[in-house]
């Protein structure tokens, strides 16, 4: 609509007016969905989530790029043992200590804080049918569920399901002008991000994770091979929102494993938020 009024030559009310009625006449518009309420707050929570562990992490690198000023690197050092290595590291400058301390309680407090919110969100995936099917697919954990059937809301507003990928924006972009110019692009990065990220880290665990047998798996190898890993990992991500979408329509398990069977699916499916939800108690 704005770039269609940018066009016009006099900016007024009346011409505003009217340059909108003749776009609605023209059809070019969509009718926009609007998701429940459980949906956005839903969102909120993976969103906060998100916010707390970015800022924990910036929190911790600080920590890192401030010892590395004195010729201190803890590259080696994992997340349980941070702090300890942190506090001796700067156990004989009184000032540096007092300061580290500083930082090392508000990464604590943080980390805390994003615990709680992950475990509200792997019980709410735990006690839903929808996101225990998901998880039957190896690589998706309790955010992508969560994600995707969050951004979703309602399967019946897409009519195929492979719609659904280029909704997440990871189908190409393509130029095409006369019959020289057919241009193939990188994915269009439309709609929403979170999800569309989920989807990413989803297919690269079950692509380098996952040690079993799976269709998707086997598919996704044979593109990185005569491609590369990045643009088979783009790959299975957008065939994971197809399939996603289509277990959610049919009501039906994933099955990856030939030798497998609906049944076998929907018992790994379970078993599988049963034990997500007794780490976490």
């Amino acid at each position: 609509m704005r770039a269609a009024m940018s066009a016009q030559r006099n900016n007024t009310d009346k011409a505003d007016a009217l340059g909108i009625a003749h776009l609605m006449r023209t059809g070019w518009f969509r009718q926009a969905y609007i998701k429940s309420q459980d949906c956005y707050r839903t969102k909120l929570l993976l969103t906060h989530r998100r916010n707390l562990k970015a800022k924990f992490l910036d929190l911790e690198n600080a920590i890192r790029h401030s010892l590395k000023s004195f010729g201190i690197r803890l590259s080696k050092v994992g997340r349980a043992a941070f702090e300890q290595a942190v506090r001796k590291a700067v156990a004989d400058d009184p000032l540096s200590a007092e300061l580290m301390d500083a930082m090392l309680t508000a990464r604590a407090a943080l980390w805390k804080q994003y615990c709680r919110l992950h475990d509200v969100v792997v019980k709410i995936v735990a006690r839903n049918e929808t996101c225990r099917r998901f998880m039957a697919i190896p690589g998706v954990g309790p955010v992508t569920a969560l994600s995707f059937m969050t951004a979703i809301d309602d399967p019946s507003r897409f009519r195929r399901s492979r719609d659904v990928a280029a909704s997440f924006g990871l189908t190409s972009r393509r130029w095409q002008s006369g019959s020289t110019i057919d241009v193939q692009g990188r994915i269009s990065k439309a709609g929403d991000a979170d999800v569309r990220r989920a989807l990413y880290e989803a297919a690269s665990g079950l692509m380098t994770r996952f040690k079993g047998a799976d269709k998707v798996k086997s598919w996704g190898q044979a593109i990185a091979k005569r491609s590369c890993h990045r643009k088979a990992c783009v790959a299975v991500a957008r065939k994971l929102a197809v399939i996603m979408h289509a277990l959610w329509s049919d009501g039906t398990f994933y099955v990856g494993d030939p030798a497998a069977s609906q049944a076998d699916a929907g018992r790994r499916a379970h078993d599988k938020a049963r034990k997500l939800l007794g780490a976490h108690r």
